[in-house]
């Protein structure tokens, strides 16, 4: 992995954890994927690796990304899905020909094809999308309550009452900001 770059937020969901690419979308956007190498290297970690990517399919894995956000926040807010972002995400979906093996280890694994990787592994996250935006899954979608993330993410807790997309960096930034707002506010004026 290169540690020039931001490291990737990782979750359990892969549509969502590949939407988290780009984040603080309402503040100072963080690009995570800002090359076809760093592309490459997240979809390594997520079980999805490709020998190579290119430009080209940097720009279709942005399209995808911000297809599958547009119609994630759209769920999320029970809302119309929108036209083009539901287009992309079939499109990619039905171009990719990954297939789903189980290995010895009784695990799940993504053989991708040999001369189309990158497509193939955008064709498996468009499917995830699709299964998880349909309420295929357990869990429900929801937008992060930080006001510079509101990212979607897919909240699988008991009560289904998650407020953040990640505890470690959104929802521990906004606790810090109302601890230190409550300690000003508690030291009143100074005499």
């Amino acid at each position: 992995m290169r540690t020039e770059f931001p490291e990737f937020r990782l979750g359990s969901v892969l549509a969502t954890s590949f939407t988290a690419t780009l984040t603080e979308r309402q503040g100072n956007a963080v690009e995570r994927i800002p090359t076809p190498h760093r592309l490459a290297d997240w979809l390594a970690v997520n079980g999805l690796a490709v020998d190579s990517c290119t430009d080209a399919q940097l720009d279709l894995a942005r399209e995808l990304r911000e297809a599958v956000h547009a119609a994630a926040t759209a769920a999320a807010s029970q809302d119309a899905l929108p036209s083009d972002a539901v287009r992309v995400i079939n499109d990619r979906s039905a171009r990719g020909r990954a297939a789903a093996v189980l290995t010895p280890e009784g695990e799940r694994r993504w053989r991708l094809g040999s001369d189309s990787g990158v497509e193939d592994a955008l064709g498996v996250i468009a499917a995830d999308a699709i299964s998880v935006i349909a309420g295929e899954r357990d869990g429900r979608l929801a937008l992060c309550a930080s006001p510079t993330c509101r990212a979607a993410f897919f909240d699988t807790s008991r009560s289904r009452t998650r407020k953040w997309c990640d505890m470690n960096t959104c929802g521990n930034r906004q606790k810090k900001a109302r601890f230190h707002a409550g300690r000003r506010a508690g030291a009143g004026p100074a005499q």
